[in-house]
């Protein structure tokens, strides 16, 4: 058995800067995609301490519903236990939400990864290619979130090269919306009417993105900067089209949908641009309409702490 000091640990939202998608893999049914995946300033915070008195580990997480074994960061929990055989009693693990849930903005794969940076820690057990391996199996979402920063996935998401920070910070401004939308419901949306890519056509944009990338652009081109769900996901939640003009009129270089959505992100290049999308959340606050501002964010963000600190 094994004690430690209670560790906290920020979970960052991630958005897509280019979403292509491809055929359905026979061995797992995920799809094929090309995508590069950027951590953002907005974040949930998790605490992992020792709950003694428990008779098993705890999950307390306001907010969001369903049994603790259908949370995604308890999967990590309990699958970091399997593979590291870390004796630790009861631990108990918070989580404090602040990105929205089936939102598009991987809010739970960044919190199951981030569990995965906290049982590391706190266990001394492990390393990266552990945790990697463990995100995989969890979610195409999840291992470019074990390491917050700017990643281009290949595969489901699990295949992954590492790309430069952007030389100035991107900002990010954040149409939340009240609608739900399920991951599934969006591709199967697409599987039934539109058209999948190619391998080959996958392996073309993956890279362009990196090349329009390496030299720490804060943004691909425009044409990079296409989401094969977005028409998918407007077709089943209307309210998405409305955001998106929104962020066209609060002067965004680009505007597009987050992942499967349904929020939507006005992107803000330029030194100025975390300022420029913090006027325009203010602007719209003014109008009583609700958008956060957030900004572009690297591996130093999601490092575990003690939690009193």
């Amino acid at each position: 058995m094994s004690s430690f000091e209670p560790l906290r640990v920020l979970a960052p939202a991630k958005i897509n800067l280019g979403l292509f998608v491809g055929p359905l893999r026979e061995r797992d049914g995920k799809h094929e995609l090309a995508s590069v995946m950027q951590s953002i300033s907005l974040a949930d915070e998790l605490t992992l301490t020792l709950a003694p008195a428990a008779a098993d580990d705890e999950l307390v997480c306001p907010g969001v519903d369903g049994p603790p074994e259908r949370n995604l960061a308890m999967r990590a929990l309990s699958a970091f236990r399997r593979a590291s055989g870390w004796d630790a009693g009861p631990v108990r693990l918070q989580v404090l939400k602040r990105v929205p849930v089936a939102a598009g903005l991987g809010g739970g794969s960044g919190d199951a990864a981030a569990t995965l940076r906290l049982a590391m820690a706190a266990s001394g057990r492990g390393d990266a290619d552990m945790l990697l391996e463990l995100a995989a199996d969890l979610g195409a979402d999840v291992p470019a979130q074990v390491r917050p920063g700017r990643w281009l996935a290949r595969g489901a998401g699990e295949d992954l090269i590492e790309l430069s920070p952007p030389s100035t910070e991107l900002g990010v401004l954040v149409f939340p919306d009240p609608h739900e939308l399920s991951t599934a419901a969006v591709y199967g949306a697409l599987d039934r009417h539109w058209s999948l890519r190619s391998e080959t056509e996958l392996d073309r944009l993956a890279r362009a993105l990196r090349k329009a990338l390496q030299d720490g652009q804060a943004l691909p081109p425009l044409g990079l900067l296409g989401n094969d769900l977005q028409a998918p996901a407007v077709s089943l939640c209307h309210s998405i089209a409305e955001s998106l003009h929104r962020a066209r009129l609060m002067g965004a270089e680009a505007a597009i949908l987050s992942g499967s959505g349904p929020t939507v992100l006005g992107l803000y290049a330029g030194p100025d641009g975390p300022a420029r999308a913090q006027r325009a959340a203010e602007q719209l606050a003014g109008q009583g309409l609700t958008a956060l501002a957030a900004r572009s964010v690297d591996a130093s963000y999601g490092q575990a702490m003690p939690a009193t600190a």
